[in-house]
């Protein structure tokens, strides 16, 4: 299993634990997207335990996991998010409506994702899962080499998710393992985390 797909899926369960934790005190649409996240946040570890080997992988429950995750992605996310939501306990920064077009970009870009790993959970795993994501889509010129796959500029770098390095589409997505799949779509979601989610104090 590759070390970068276990290193995404505990980072991302992180992620959005943290955020569940936050429902207290929550009410109208700030609790209605934290108990959404919390949905997903369940699903990822699900996905996560079979990924890492904790579990012997489903390919049912990966595509179940995944249907739950797209449900609550694309415009279930955006809708959550009236202007004017981000007081607490909401952990949401106020760079969603600033950047808005970013944040829509990137829920629908995990929409994509999740409906690409439900698609693909028939696939099963490959060992050093991040390789054939490249291999099968066409190489550094597809997926973006490190642009795509580099933590560091998931993190942080608009071009990849602006327009650069085109996304894989859902056919594509489909004929990928796994495991790769996972990892974009893990990726997304840290990178979503990163620039729109608060630090819990």
């Amino acid at each position: 299993m590759s070390i970068k797909t276990i290193a995404c899926g505990a980072a991302l369960v992180s992620l959005i634990a943290a955020s569940a934790l936050a429902h207290s005190g929550a009410t109208g649409v700030v609790k209605e997207r934290m108990m959404g996240m919390g949905v997903m946040g369940k699903a990822v570890k699900a996905i996560a335990s079979m990924m890492q080997g904790e579990l012997p992988y489903n390919p049912d429950r990966v595509r179940t996991a995944a249907e739950d995750i797209g449900s609550h992605a694309g415009g279930a996310l955006t809708k959550l998010f009236p202007e004017g939501t981000n007081k607490k306990p909401s952990e949401a920064k106020a760079a969603i409506w600033t950047n808005w077009d970013r944040f829509e970009a990137l829920a629908e870009d995990l929409h994509l994702y999740s409906e690409g790993l439900a698609l693909a959970s028939v696939n099963g795993v490959m060992a050093g899962g991040d390789a054939p994501a490249s291999d099968m889509m066409g190489g550094s010129a597809m997926m973006g080499s490190a642009t795509m796959m580099g933590s560091a500029s998931m993190m942080g770098d608009d071009a990849m998710m602006g327009g650069q390095a085109p996304l894989p589409g859902l056919e594509e997505l489909a004929e990928m393992p796994a495991n790769a799949v996972f990892t974009l779509m893990s990726q997304t979601c840290a990178a979503c985390h990163t620039q729109f989610r608060a630090e819990s104090k």
